[in-house]
Order: C-alpha cells, then structure tokens, then sequence
C-alpha cells in the first residue's frame, strides 16, 4: 500500500517508506541510499518530517557526509513549517557551539509549542543560570498553554473508550 502511493507521489509515503529504508523494518533490508532519496524527494513535494529526517541524517553523517551546516538548514525549513522537534534540534545544535541566546530562543519557541524536552532545557539553563527565571517562567505559561490547547471534552471521550477496562 505504502508503495502505491509512493508510485503517486505521497510525500507522507515516501517520508515513511524512506523511514524503513533507514532502519531496515518492515522486512526491507536497510538502505540509507533509498532513504535520503525518498526522504528528498518527499521534502521537495513538501514533507515537514522528510526535511526534519534529512536535518537528522546531514547533522550525523547518516547516509551522507555529515554536513552540519546542511543539517542546519533542513532543520530550519521544517521549524519554519512548524516542527516543534526540528526546532528542538536547533536548539541541541547551537547548544553545542556554546551559544546559549540562540539554543534558549529555539528551546522557548518549542517549549510553546508544548514540546516537553524543549522546556526541560530550558529549565537546565535556567538551573545553571544562564537564562532568566523570567524566561524559564515564559517557557512554562507557553508550554502550559500549548498542553491545554491540546486538551478537549471529545479528545477524553475518545481516550477513555480506547482504555481497556476490567472485566466486571
């Protein structure tokens, strides 16, 4: 199935199919070749999560020459677009280089989004003092109120009725 609508130029398909290229599931011998192709071509038809796979395979040299500034770029496309986890990675990257203002600026919009690492982060930084408690107390409200968003009278309907209940 995932084939066909590769074959129709899916870009979530390809995103996934490429994902199982890259770890060899699904009974598809691994293949980081087909997977950066797949991963490409679903990001050029528009796939967030095909360029937050490319920011991951170009920053760790996986099935490519590492190429962290390429690496870099695909993460900012899909945080551009809303990838609360490409911002993340953002943040990982220039927390590495030491430079803190842009980690903690990438981690403040993430943790908004209700992205949890990203809040954790920032509370790092915040217990080693290099951001304020005010911007740790911005990051919690953002991340609260993203958490709270998600919630919904319908959305817990729908929970509970998955839950496996007891037998009585």
């Amino acid at each position: 199935m995932i084939r066909a609508r590769v074959e129709k130029k899916d870009p979530d398909a390809m995103n996934s199919l490429g994902e199982q290229y890259y770890v060899g599931l699904l009974g598809l011998q691994k293949d980081m070749g087909k997977a950066i192709d797949l991963y490409t071509e679903a990001a050029e038809l528009g796939s967030v999560a095909a360029l937050s796979n490319l920011g991951h395979a170009y920053s760790r040299g996986r099935g490519v020459e590492i190429d962290l500034e390429k690496g870099i770029e695909f993460f900012k496309k899909a945080a551009i677009q809303g990838d609360a986890e490409s911002r993340f990675n953002l943040g990982l990257v220039y927390g590495m280089k030491m430079n803190y203002d842009m980690a903690s600026r990438h981690w403040l919009i993430s943790a908004k989004m209700g992205h949890d690492k990203s809040l954790e982060a920032i509370k790092k930084l915040f217990m080693d003092g290099i951001v304020t408690k005010e911007q740790y107390a911005d990051a919690l409200r953002g991340y609260q109120d993203a958490v709270v968003e998600t919630k919904s009278q319908d959305r817990e309907e729908a929970m509970a009725k998955l839950r496996v209940r007891p037998p009585s």
